[in-house]
Order: structure tokens, then sequence, then C-alpha cells
């Protein structure tokens, strides 16, 4: 075998070679890279599904139905109402930080509004309304105002950006 033909093979031997080694590492790095977002993809996806969770627990006809009205006032049933949906709020405040500023601005839009309706429902019932009497103008309001309990669409919206996670 002549010398050029045998150092032309032992290139082509030599580049072949380093090649295959590159290639080596590069899948080695994908994997890694997986094994990488794998490690941090959990936290943001329990976000969303602690904020799903908050904004079931908090939407209005749940409220209703988790928490009975009997032998409280409107008032007290109203006061009762706001702090539940505040500690709810505030055990979840630090999920922000996974999700985007338009899925938290949802969040707490939907807090604010729920406080507003129970609010005002609760401020023009009469003195002497019992916590029933509250419960059923609420339902009463958002049967006639299907828009006002939107906890359906920021659910929706933090399930479309957790299943982009995944």
């Amino acid at each position: 075998m002549d010398n050029s033909v045998l150092i032309t093979v032992i290139v082509a031997f030599f580049i072949a070679s380093m090649a295959g080694y590159l290639i080596y590492l590069q899948r080695r790095l994908v994997i890694y890279e997986k094994q990488q977002n794998k490690a941090t993809s959990p936290l943001p996806l329990q976000a969303y599904e602690r904020l799903l969770l908050l904004t079931d627990r908090i939407a209005l006809p749940n409220l209703i139905n988790r928490n009975t009205a009997t032998a409280i006032s409107s008032t007290e049933l109203q006061l009762m109402y706001n702090k539940i949906i505040r500690e709810e709020f505030d055990f979840n405040v630090t999920q922000q930080m996974y999700i985007s500023p338009a899925s938290w601005k949802a969040v707490k839009n939907l807090k604010e509004k729920n406080l507003q309706i129970i609010n005002q429902i609760g401020q023009q019932l009469p003195a002497e309304a019992t916590g029933l009497d509250l419960q059923k103008a609420i339902m009463q309001y958002l049967m006639a105002n299907p828009t006002a309990a939107f906890h359906e669409l920021v659910s929706e919206a933090l399930s479309y950006e957790a299943k982009q996670l995944l």
C-alpha cells in the first residue's frame, strides 16, 4: 500500500472517529438538557395545579356549596366568605413566580371580582337578612349575569398554560 493511501485512510479514520465522538457528545448534551428540564418542570406544573385548585375553591358557586349558611346572618356569612377567599389567595400567592404575569393577573382579578360581588350584594340586603338570603342573592346574580362567574375562563387559561409545559 502506498504511503499516501495509508495517510488518507488514517486521516479519514481520524475524521470519522472525531465526527462520531462529536455526535456522541451532542446526544449526551440533549439527554442532559432533558434531565434538567424534568428536574425543574414539576414546580411550574405544581403551581398551575395549585392555582387551578384555588380558582375552583374561590368560585362563588363552589364557595356557597361548601359553606352552609344555617343560623348565621348575612353579614357574618359575608365576612366568612371574604376571609376564606383572602386566606385561600394568600396561601397561594407565592405561585405567581411560576406562571405568566397575565395568568397571575387573571387569578387576582377573579379574587377581587368575587369579593366585590359578595360585598355589593351583602350591602344591598336588609340588616336582618340571613346567610341563606345572601347565598340566594349571589346565586341569582350569577344566573342573571353569566359573565360574572368567570372562574371557568381563568381555569381554562391556567390549564392551557400548564399544557404548554408538557
